[in-house]
C-alpha cells in the first residue's frame, strides 16, 4: 500500500463516487510509483460491493483515459490477472478537491495564521484550535475490509484437516499476519489444500496440529511449489501463443484449429495484427 498514491488520488475529482471508490481501492494496492496493482475485477467487485458490470465499465474507462495502464499479467487459479499501474501524471492533471480560497475582505487587525486562542471580548482565552493539516486523509471505516479479511482467514483455516484443528484464535492470527506480509489469501488456501491432500494417507499422529503448522509457517514450502508451477504455466502459455502466432504469420493450415478466444489473446498480447488475422482467413 502506498499513502503517496492514495493521497494523490484522494485529492483529485474522478467524476463520480463509484469511480473514486474504485480508484482508491486500486491505489491501496499500488507501490509508490503507482505500479504493481494485481487484483482481478472480481476482487474489486467483492471488496467495493459494486456491480460486476460497473467495475468492468469503470476499469475500461480508466484505461481509455490513461489513468490506468496495463503493464503485464500474472497467472492465477482462473487463468491470469492483469497487472495495472496508476499514471500519477494523469491523476495530478485532474481537478483538485481542495476548496478554493475565498477572500473575506481586509480588516483592521490582520487574520492570524497560527492556531487561534479563541479570545473573547472580555479577554478570556478560549480553547486552542489546532490546525487541520490539508494533507490529512481521514481513513474511512474499515469494518467491511476487516470483515472480508476475517472471512478469508476462516476460509483458509476451514481447508485444514478438521480432526487436527487446534487453537483457532492463534491460527487465524497467524493467517492474518501472513496476509499482511503480502501473501494472497488464495495462495495460502491452495497451500493448505495441498497439505491436506498430501497428508490424507497419513495416520493422524503424523498430521501436524493446525496451530503448530501455521506457527512454524510450513505453508511456505507449498507456496514455493505453487509459484514454480505458475511460472512454468506462464512459460508454457507464452510458448503456445508464440507457436500460434507463427501459424498465423505463415498462414499455416493449422490455423483452422485456433479458436476465437485464442485470437483475442494474441491480439491483446500484440503478437499478431488484425491484418495478419484476416490474411490467414480467420476473420473476414
Amino acid at each position: 500500500m502506498s499513502w503517496r498514491v492514495a493521497n494523490t488520488c484522494a485529492e483529485r475529482k474522478f467524476g463520480s463516487a463509484t469511480r473514486k471508490q474504485i480508484i482508491m481501492f486500486l491505489a491501496d494496492k499500488a507501490s509508490d510509483d503507482g505500479s504493481g496493482i494485481w487484483c482481478s475485477k472480481g476482487t474489486i467487485q467483492r471488496h467495493t460491493e459494486l456491480g460486476e458490470t460497473t467495475v468492468k465499465r469503470t476499469v475500461r474507462e480508466f484505461l481509455k483515459e490513461g489513468i490506468l495502464v496495463e503493464t503485464g499479467a500474472r497467472t492465477c487459479k482462473n487463468g491470469f490477472t492483469v497487472v495495472y499501474r496508476i499514471d500519477l501524471t494523469r491523476v495530478e492533471a485532474l481537478e483538485p478537491t481542495l476548496e478554493p480560497e475565498i477572500g473575506t475582505g481586509s480588516t483592521v487587525a490582520p487574520v492570524q495564521t497560527g492556531p487561534g486562542t479563541g479570545a473573547t471580548v472580555a479577554g478570556v482565552p478560549g480553547p486552542p484550535r489546532p490546525p487541520n493539516h490539508p494533507k490529512t486523509i481521514h481513513k474511512p471505516p474499515t469494518r467491511k475490509r476487516e470483515a472480508a479479511a476475517d472471512e478469508d482467514a476462516e476460509k483458509v483455516l476451514a481447508a485444514y484437516p478438521p480432526d487436527r484443528l487446534r487453537g483457532k484464535t492463534a491460527c487465524l492470527a497467524q493467517i492474518e499476519e501472513a496476509v499482511k506480509e503480502g501473501i494472497e489469501p488464495d495462495d495460502l488456501l491452495q497451500a493448505v489444500q495441498a497439505y491436506a491432500t498430501d497428508s490424507a494417507a497419513f495416520t493422524r499422529s503424523k498430521v501436524c496440529f493446525s496451530d503448530n503448522w501455521f506457527q512454524s509457517r510450513r505453508w511456505q514450502g507449498y507456496l514455493e511449489d505453487i509459484r514454480t508451477k505458475r511460472e512454468l504455466t506462464q512459460i508454457a502459455r507464452a510458448d503456445h501463443q508464440a507457436r500460434l502466432a507463427c501459424w498465423i504469420s505463415d498462414r499455416s493450415p493449422m490455423c483452422k484449429h485456433i479458436t476465437a478466444k485464442q485470437i483475442d489473446g494474441l491480439l491483446a498480447s500484440e503478437l499478431v495484427t488484425e491484418a495478419q488475422i484476416q490474411a490467414a482467413g480467420l476473420r473476414s
